[in-house]
């Protein structure tokens, strides 16, 4: 695998992310010498979650309303249910997800973040999986929807659950090294 070190990755969240879903992409990323930066709406801090149990607060790095897919080579979208549903209402959140997507930068989203690659429109004709509880709302949106602990498409990542983060970790590490895909960038 080639080497990801300063590499940055945005890690896009809203309060009440599930806590485990940043923490543990971004411990991997960290260790591959990856820079890692939050981007959210909430102001100055995050509120993560443990499924519904209040959990940590994470510094803001960048406000959503700041944020450029040109200053990034990756995003990363945590789930949790809340999180995901608060960012796919709000257009900048969107535009961002759309942005990655069309320059042809790796995404990775698990559990419940798949639901703003819907809103985004890059779910038609994708093979995703994400939280059980989205495949009708992912299918719906014109994906091939698979129950499998990771799947990738053209880099886009996604995963079930955190159960799921030893291989999306994996994975993710992989797809930040291939870098530009370019059927996204065309």
């Amino acid at each position: 695998m080639k080497d990801v070190a300063g590499k940055k990755v945005a890690i896009l969240v809203a309060d009440n992310f599930e806590q485990i879903e940043l923490t543990s992409p971004r411990k991997a990323l960290d260790q591959a010498g990856v820079v890692t930066m939050i981007v959210s709406p909430a102001d100055g801090q995050v509120q993560g979650v443990n499924h519904d149990e209040k959990a940590d607060t994470f510094k803001v790095d960048v406000p959503l309303d700041q944020a450029d897919a040109s200053n990034f080579d990756a995003l990363l979208i945590p789930g949790g249910v809340m999180s995901p549903d608060t960012l796919r209402m709000k257009p900048r959140a969107v535009k961002l997800v759309q942005d990655f997507y069309k320059s042809g930068k790796p995404i990775f989203a698990i559990c419940h973040g798949p639901w703003l690659l819907a809103e985004a429109g890059i779910a038609r004709g994708a093979d995703l999986t994400s939280y059980p509880s989205l495949k009708t709302d992912l299918i719906n949106a014109g994906a091939h929807w698979e129950d499998k602990e990771v799947v990738t498409d053209d880099g886009v990542v996604t995963s079930r659950s955190p159960k799921d983060l030893e291989a999306f970790n994996g994975k993710i590490l992989e797809e930040l090294a291939e870098g530009i895909h370019q059927r996204q960038a065309a």
